[in-house]
């Protein structure tokens, strides 16, 4: 299970007493109304006393960081003294929201206003939310702040493991180490593909690697055994690879990784890709798990984005090549090798409902060690795609928002022989045009989940210093 966000609120008052008491019930019963609804949203929430004094603001604040929360709302419902506000921000766990509650008999909004340039005077950033908390788009608004300062805080002390190095002249899939722990407090550890090699041999022969491959080949769609790029042995090498990736990440603690692949692997060993797919699933052969991100060409900024979105959604994430338009029906295909964890297939936990869609097809010229790519189509619905990159050494985020659909079989299976017949896909229709897309998107590799994360992503790079560009 993976943690739920967790916020504290600070609700703030007026300095006097005789002002302050009369009026405790009425900005209690607003702080529960902002908590309740954050529960309802999957939110863990912290919340302390009442504020009115600096002692208070101090005192609060310092607890809600103790108790491990992620971000603070800043609550105001009634006057307060702006004081408080700047006090608890010395203390309190950033990134912080100042929330004015609709109360037209009390002057909050004008407490909230005042609050902002008393903190804007002393350099403290915040956001703004205003309205009631019941509204569903009011909601929307603090639960995307408090989901992307969770995704930020999760991100802080986890390390990457980079098997291997640039993959194919993928400058793109570089990133600095030192640019990393800077801005998002993540550790980088290189470890030899070799490694990787080493211990699938003496995984490939063990019990647990011939059960996945039967439990494998009664749950696919079909196996496309060809007696040269796909046997039996090179599945089961692939089976045993992914084992041993697993043990590495398990005993070095890492969070994410990615496989440099290319041209090592894939000329001389077996493809990943079947590891690849199963480390980003929410299964494997052995039962329900949590997904570990996992990207192929150790595409560093494509593993960062994933690691990104697999914080906010809590779903396994896309990792597509940007392959080929097609213009007649203004569709994108999002094809690769075979990084496309099966999840995507019917977007479903059960590995029954996706791998019954599932084909594992015979590699192609381009990895002449073979092994099987791990073929579906995604599921419809609704998407939201990113990528971070940088330019000129600062980074960026291009978002934008699309939909999944499938064809009709027969032209859909017409298209997909055009392109890559043995890859998976995943057919998107852009919201903004393919000439933006085009001109702008900065990477080959783009990355996604299901539903609208947009205003997340866009959050998310405010606490973290990232540029934000939405493509509309």
């Amino acid at each position: 299970m993976m943690a739920k966000p967790r916020v504290g609120i600070l609700t703030f008052s007026d300095g006097r007493p005789y002002a302050h008491v009369p009026q405790i019930e009425e900005n209690k019963a607003f702080e529960a109304t902002l908590r309740r609804a954050l529960e309802a949203a999957g939110i863990e929430v912290v919340t302390g006393e009442l504020v009115w004094t600096n002692e208070l603001a101090a005192s609060e604040a310092r607890k809600l960081a103790a108790a491990g929360c992620e971000a603070t709302i800043f609550n105001y419902a009634i006057w307060a003294f702006p004081q408080f506000s700047v006090v608890a921000s010395r203390f309190a766990p950033c990134p912080i929201l100042l929330f004015g509650q609709v109360n037209p008999s009390r002057p909050g909004m004008v407490s909230v206003l005042a609050a902002a340039g008393a903190l804007d005077q002393n350099g403290v950033r915040y956001d703004r939310v205003f309205g009631e908390i019941e509204k569903p788009e009011v909601l929307r608004k603090v639960v995307a702040f408090v989901r992307a300062a969770h995704a930020a805080a999760v991100l802080k002390g986890e390390t990457f493991g980079l098997f291997g190095g640039r993959s194919i002249g993928i400058n793109t899939a570089v990133a600095p180490t030192d640019l990393w722990a800077k801005q998002f407090a993540i550790d980088v550890e290189h470890v030899d593909q070799w490694e990787i090699v080493r211990r699938s041999q003496k995984w490939v022969e063990r019990p647990e690697v011939a059960a996945a491959q039967k439990w494998l080949e009664s749950k696919v769609k079909r196996v496309h055994y060809d007696g040269q790029q796909l046997t039996p042995d090179k599945l089961r090498l692939q089976i045993a690879s992914y084992y041993a990736l697993k043990e590495i990440v398990q005993e070095k603690k890492f969070d994410f990784c990615g496989i440099k692949g290319q041209p090592e692997l894939t000329e001389n060993f077996v493809t990943a890709d079947i590891a690849e797919a199963f480390m980003n699933d929410p299964y494997d052969f052995d039962g329900p798990k949590e997904p570990v991100v996992c990207a192929t060409e150790a595409d560093m900024d494509a593993a960062l984005t994933m690691e990104v979105f697999k914080h906010l959604a809590g779903t396994p994430v896309l990792f597509a090549d940007v392959r080929h338009y097609f213009d007649d029906i203004g569709l994108l295909d999002l094809c690769n090798s075979g990084e496309h964890a099966t999840y995507f297939a019917k977007a479903s936990f059960s590995p029954d409902e996706n791998l019954a869609h599932v084909e594992l097809k015979p590699q192609s010229f381009y990895f002449p060690a073979g092994g099987a790519a791990v073929f579906h189509v995604a599921h419809p619905g609704e998407v939201t795609l990113a990528r971070l990159s940088r330019r000129e050494g600062k980074y960026r985020m291009h978002i934008l928002k699309a939909e999944f659909v499938r064809l009709d079989p027969a032209d859909e299976a017409r298209r997909i022989a055009q392109v890559q017949d043995n890859w998976p896909h995943a057919f998107a229709r852009l919201e903004c045009s393919i000439d933006t897309f085009l001109q702008n998107f900065p990477a080959n590799h783009i990355h996604g989940v299901y539903g609208d994360w947009v205003a997340e992503l866009v959050a998310f790079c405010r606490h973290t210093g990232v540029e934000p560009i939405l493509l509309q």
